[in-house]
């Protein structure tokens, strides 16, 4: 999620555990064709070394600038076609632990990324002592902050604070990738009913069924419209990547109905 608005962002996600079984919808990486890309320096620090948060991430992710370095990978296999394509340059992604309120929250810009993490909802994620539903909420969340600093914006249209429709594209994709890649824990994490403009999950369940039933590479297509698509728009994008038959309401309608949330 984007800083400006972590703490609206967190109250949603809050309580929102995972399970340690990936779910059916989680990609396979081609990790070949990103194995040399230039994910960006990662510069991790521990800004509260004497919590009982931190005490437990540094045992469950011993190496976290690999373990970052990987989740990115990921990231951007999902969102790109190939290391060739126009992607966001990230030079550095300074990645902190902060005993502060939250879950967690990207900031910074231009090549130079920022990721904290609460050591707080770390250790109320392994309030049970369970290790594998802490790295999956772990996992998911990174995931998410990830395609932030990753993913393509809209064009032509405002900016994430001025324009809701920017918002809602810019968090969908972000829980599209986490959905994408099983950071949620199966169908049960899916919110019933709601509009696409919602994004979080509610966008990000869609993009992915649509990836699922429409088009494989939707994902990638849709991330990479932002730069063809100018203004930007959902229906424009859907149009320019089914055709013009195709509408944003009428597949949010198709897939409602597709996943019994309403009637035919």
């Amino acid at each position: 999620m984007k800083k400006s608005i972590w703490i609206y962002a967190c109250c949603l996600l809050a309580g929102m555990s995972a399970c340690s079984t990936q779910s059916k919808e989680q990609v396979t990486v081609a990790s070949h064709d990103w194995e040399k890309y230039d994910t960006g320096i990662v510069e991790f620090e521990d800004k509260a070394p004497a919590s009982k948060g931190s005490d437990i991430y540094h045992r469950i992710i011993p190496d976290a600038a690999s373990y970052i370095t990987e989740q990115a990978r990921t990231v951007l296999a999902t969102l790109y076609y190939s290391p060739e394509d126009s992607i966001t340059p990230v030079r550095k992604i300074h990645y902190t632990l902060e005993d502060i309120d939250g879950i967690s929250a990207k900031g910074g810009g231009n090549g130079e990324v920022s990721i904290f993490y609460s050591t707080r909802h770390i250790e109320k994620s392994f309030a049970q002592n369970d290790t594998a539903k802490l790295l999956f909420e772990t996992r998911g969340v990174l995931l998410h902050e990830l395609t932030h600093a990753y993913q393509l914006e809209p064009q032509g249209i405002g900016t994430y604070g001025s324009n809701r429709v920017v918002w809602a594209f810019i968090e969908g994709m972000a829980d599209a990738v986490r959905v994408a890649n099983g950071g949620f824990e199966g169908p049960d994490a899916r919110p019933k009913g709601g509009n696409y403009m919602d994004g979080y999950r509610t966008a990000g369940y869609f993009f992915v069924w649509l990836r699922d039933n429409k088009d494989s590479d939707f994902l990638r297509k849709f991330n990479r419209s932002t730069l063809e698509v100018i203004p930007w728009s959902f229906d424009g994008a859907i149009k320019h990547i089914f055709g013009n038959e195709y509408s944003i309401d009428g597949l949010w309608k198709e897939y409602q109905i597709a996943v019994g949330d309403i009637q035919a």
